[in-house]
């Protein structure tokens, strides 16, 4: 088969591959229908993420018909059409008992390289790293599903793929996102990135009841979707102090919630992004967290910042006296994706929820390295990439 391999720092080749095969009686095999390009696929492309290896499939949103099953997998049949969940979780451990699935204790062979880094180990992932697993990943024309019998969802002929294909990822953590925030009716919450998460967290915030958005980027597709799609007021970060202009638009206050939609690569002005630069560039800092800093100084006291940005290392001038003196409640984490897919589809179903709107490009599989750079320099208006195999 065909899939989009990892070589080097922005280096990706699609090349033949060995097709996958059923090495478990609890996997499946999936032909791949509709795959993606996610925010965190630039942190691999970019070469932050340890444990790669030259020859891994990358991807993590993908979405199929099933061809194979293992004999174990009595909930799927040959011919289904399911959308599969980026965390691997085997639906029996602490855990994913009580649906916390992304920290599986069970789908990670190589759990303790993460636990070096993390302390312990949250679930595999698909096509991130040897640290989550080293499981192929969906940007190919199969893929092999661990745990099959927990993880897929099936979904109706009558719905596209582009409508639910993000169930595999964004929209769920979108979701989560704005759900870990406890939105109460009239709240304002604060929503910094404008990629396809922070599109969904806007989105999500208002169906949890916040009175307003207000969403913070600088790439002009992004703030004019937020606005015109999503519906948030909007604050380009590179013309305004975000600060002051978050204090000036709460009447002082700040808002009741922030989420931090970026994660380790953000952007910023001034002093502080320069020094993170500096410092991510000499290996003297895992990650770039402007963003984190700006939301906790940014969030109004007893407020709560929720963190759906991935990162993956430590990080300097964390204002944490702000953080303890404000009383704030921080609450992050990989998404639960299990735990939201069959409620997102029924908002799906019933028209409560269209995803299509985030989508901008749709390429063939083997045009993924031009679509990674794409996405990456936000060409041509880009938000969102579909490869079709």
């Amino acid at each position: 088969m065909k899939a989009n391999c990892w070589y080097d720092k922005r280096k990706l080749e699609v090349v033949e591959v060995p097709d996958p095969k059923i090495i478990n009686d609890r996997d499946a095999i999936v032909r791949i229908t509709s795959t993606a390009i996610c925010g965190s696929d630039l942190h691999l492309y970019n070469g932050f993420i340890p444990t790669l290896e030259k020859g891994d499939i990358l991807g993590h949103e993908f979405m199929g018909e099933v061809v194979e099953v293992g004999k174990a997998v009595t909930n799927l049949k040959v011919g289904d059409r399911v959308v599969v969940p980026f965390p691997i979780s085997c639906g029996h451990c602490f855990f994913c008992e009580t649906h916390l699935y992304s920290l599986c204790d069970n789908s990670n062979p190589n759990a303790s390289i993460a636990e070096a880094l993390f302390g312990y180990s949250p679930a595999g992932i698909f096509g991130y790293s040897h640290m989550l697993g080293g499981y192929a990943g969906g940007q190919a024309e199969y893929a092999r599903v661990p745990f099959a019998d927990v993880g897929p969802i099936k979904i109706p002929d009558h719905l596209e793929d582009e409508q639910v294909l993000f169930l595999s990822d964004i929209l769920p953590t979108g979701y989560m996102a704005a759900e870990n925030c406890n939105i109460k009716p009239g709240d304002t919450v604060a929503v910094w990135g404008c990629g396809p998460v922070g599109q969904f967290a806007i989105m999500s915030a208002y169906l949890l009841g916040a009175e307003r958005v207000i969403a913070i980027d600088r790439v002009p597709e992004r703030l004019r979707m937020a606005e015109q799609d999503a519906k948030a007021e909007v604050l380009n970060f590179s013309e305004v102090n975000v600060l002051e202009a978050l204090k000036e638009m709460t009447g002082g206050r700040g808002p009741d919630s922030c989420i931090d939609s970026v994660g380790m690569e953000a952007h910023g002005q001034g002093f502080m992004a320069a020094y993170d630069r500096a410092k991510q560039a000499l290996m003297l800092e895992g990650d770039r967290p402007h963003v984190i800093r700006e939301a906790i100084l940014a969030c109004r006291k007893g407020g709560t910042v929720s963190v759906a940005g991935v990162y993956g290392g430590f990080d300097d001038k964390i204002p944490i006296g702000a953080f303890m003196n404000k009383g704030l409640t921080m609450k992050t984490g990989q998404t639960h994706v299990q735990h939201y897919m069959k409620p997102l589809l029924d908002k799906i179903e019933s028209g409560e929820i269209d995803p299509r709107f985030i989508i901008t490009h749709v390429l063939p599989l083997h045009k993924a390295p031009e679509a990674y750079d794409l996405f990456m320099h936000k060409e041509d208006g880009c938000v969102k990439v579909i490869l079709k195999p």
